[in-house]
């Protein structure tokens, strides 16, 4: 009986310890398909030097795989293949006579070769004519129309036998006539239409998305149009340009005079105003997870402030004079407090679905950083990245780092990955590119 009972209890624990080594398994590749491994993505970097055609190059913009660049030279819309050193798109002017137009301003996209850029032209027909028909008048006529009178049924019943009255001639008769009604009935005379003048946007602006294929091959970039901006003012300059991929939303603040607009283009190709009035915005950051829009904001009468804006919900970020937002990464809002045109401080808060008024803000670094004619990026490892044309300020994990730029002029890609150094030579300019040291 014994023997039996222990017999029975061992293939028992075998028969718990399979099945809980099957559990453990089963619990382990559920736990790898729900909450995959996170591989960091680390940015492109090149080490690589080119000559490009022309020495007045602007605006120079490097393309998310560091192998395009993207510049504007004497009004025109360049962009030059790194790897196989050619130019392999132009966008010209309408026309060569007025400067105002052509592309306006472009950005790339943070994850791929694709380029979006705006791009200016007049409007070949900024007076037209519709035609207007006006409301038909009506006109009253009147028409005769005869009235029926009743006609009575006599109904007959027995009755005593009456002699025939014989009728007097002397007596005169006089017999009903049929009574008529006048009624006015209105009729609609037509009235010729006419031609009446309006007036459109004297400037046309477009959208366009330009695709570019891998820099080794020989196929030509997809220069595609997305829509026509009708809310853009005529003459306006794109101050502002960012975009947020997750949401596909895009951002632009347009200066026309002393106005100043901000606008947001959706998914749907809708234009929507976020500004308001007399409304002015310094700097600005989309959030690369909820599409939220955080701004430098002053309205006039009001002081300045940190807002978060998503849809038409506002939130305050902060109320301090002093504040001013750095960018946005990986779920944290960079803002820096700036006084006497020196960076003193770096704070962030975490980018929330949900917006949170007067969030609190956790200090990352203190110290002195010139803050005067600056470009300011949040590289992907979480840097911020201050640097002028000498000079490359670098605070990470709390500490700052200086690196000395030896271009005539520098640039930093938007990863904060990749340094671009520009030289001069004659009619040409010599470009290098190789990785920022941290």
């Amino acid at each position: 009986m014994n023997k039996k009972l222990r017999i029975i209890f061992v293939w028992t624990l075998v028969s718990l310890l399979l099945q809980f080594s099957a559990y453990s398994l089963l619990n382990n590749q559920v736990a790898k398909v729900m909450q995959p491994v996170v591989v960091p993505n680390e940015p492109i970097t090149l080490q690589i030097k080119a000559t490009i055609p022309g020495s007045d190059l602007k605006n120079i913009q490097v393309s998310y795989a560091k192998d395009y660049l993207a510049y504007t030279e004497n009004g025109i819309f360049k962009v030059f293949n790194l790897t196989n050193q050619k130019i392999v798109f132009e966008k010209k002017l309408p026309s060569a006579n007025d400067k105002t137009m052509g592309v306006l301003t472009y950005q790339w996209l943070p994850d791929r070769n694709t380029l979006l850029y705006f791009y200016a032209k007049k409007n070949p027909n900024p007076v037209y004519y519709v035609t207007v028909y006006p409301p038909k008048t009506p006109v009253q006529t009147p028409v005769e129309t005869p009235v029926q009178t009743p006609v009575q049924t006599p109904v007959q019943t027995p009755q005593t036998p009456v002699e025939p009255k014989t009728e007097d001639p002397n007596q005169k008769v006089e017999k009903e006539v049929p009574k008529t009604v006048t009624k006015v009935v209105p009729t609609e005379v037509p009235v010729q239409p006419h031609q009446e003048k309006r007036y459109g946007n004297p400037q046309i602006t477009e959208l366009y998305s330009l695709e570019l294929p891998n820099s080794d091959e020989d196929t030509a970039p997809d220069d595609r149009f997305n829509q026509t901006i009708d809310k853009f003012p005529a003459g306006g300059k794109i101050e502002e340009l960012v975009v947020s991929t997750t949401t596909n939303l895009i951002y632009l603040t347009v200066k026309n005079g002393t106005a100043e607009t901000l606008l947001e283009i959706d998914v749907m190709k809708n234009v929507n105003t976020l500004s308001k009035s007399g409304e002015t915005i310094d700097t600005m950051a989309a959030s690369d997870r909820y599409g939220t829009l955080y701004i430098d904001s002053k309205v006039v009468g009001t002081t300045h402030q940190v807002l978060a804006l998503k849809g038409s919900q506002r939130q305050t970020i902060s109320n301090n004079l002093n504040d001013r937002i750095l960018g946005i990464r990986d779920g944290k809002v960079y803002i820096g407090q700036v006084e006497n045109n020196a960076l003193v401080k770096i704070k962030t808060t975490p980018d929330l679905a949900e917006l949170k008024k007067n969030p609190s803000l956790k200090v990352e670094w203190e110290g002195s950083i010139p803050f005067k004619d600056v470009r300011t990026l949040i590289g992907t490892k979480g840097q911020v990245v201050i640097y002028d044309q000498k000079t490359a300020y670098i605070v990470m994990t709390g500490q700052l780092k200086e690196v000395k730029l030896l271009g005539e002029e520098n640039y930093i890609s938007d990863d904060g990955a990749e340094l671009i150094q520009l030289t001069k030579e004659g009619t040409s300019t010599l470009v290098e590119l190789q990785p920022l040291k941290l």
